[in-house]
């Protein structure tokens, strides 16, 4: 199984234990970004902690302590001694990702991405955003890009799924199209 893989299902099951225990999920994924932040910021902590030769009893009553001294939920603090008493601390960046998409996917909120040959106004960007939401039937986080290769038109990616309305996209389509009719 992947680092990312067991980092989904440890995901799930967080998200399951917050759900069902209504545990603010918004503090959750704070406490699990300083976490993930303090591994990137810390070498030594990142090399005691990610070490094999360690015991992972020790690295359980280390994070634990961690866990106990930032005040962080018992969920949180639960999940952390469990993983470092299996030694998949190197999990979290994995781990949070999955679980901030997670908590997206429950609150009904979706990302999405237009890139556009010009930069849009903020009225542009809020029709299209509220358009968007509306083909999905989500609340969309949207982010706007500006690339001048596109000539005309725009891309809007939401998810897996890309809408290519661009020029360029357009006179390549018209360009085989041509190439198959000679």
């Amino acid at each position: 199984m992947s680092n990312r893989t067991a980092a989904a299902r440890y995901a799930r099951a967080l998200l399951d234990v917050a759900l069902q225990e209504q545990t603010d999920l918004a503090q959750i994924e704070s406490q699990l970004a300083a976490i993930v932040y303090l591994f990137a910021s810390h070498d030594a902590a990142k090399k005691v902690l990610l070490n094999p030769a360690v015991p992972a009893t020790r690295k359980g009553a280390a994070v634990a302590a961690i866990a106990n001294q930032a005040g962080m939920s018992p969920i949180v603090g639960k999940l952390l001694v469990m993983l470092a008493e299996r030694d998949r601390l190197v999990l979290l960046p994995d781990l949070l990702a999955s679980f901030r998409d997670l908590v997206m996917a429950h609150q009904k909120v979706v990302r999405a991405e237009v890139t556009s040959a010009m930069e849009l106004g903020a009225d542009r960007i809020d029709v299209i955003q509220r358009r968007l939401a509306e083909v999905t039937g989500r609340t969309v986080l949207l982010t706007a890009k500006v690339d001048p290769a596109l000539v005309g038109g725009m891309v809007a990616r939401l998810g897996g799924t890309v809408y290519d309305g661009s020029v360029t996209t357009q006179l390549k389509k018209i360009r085989t199209r041509l190439a198959e009719g000679l």
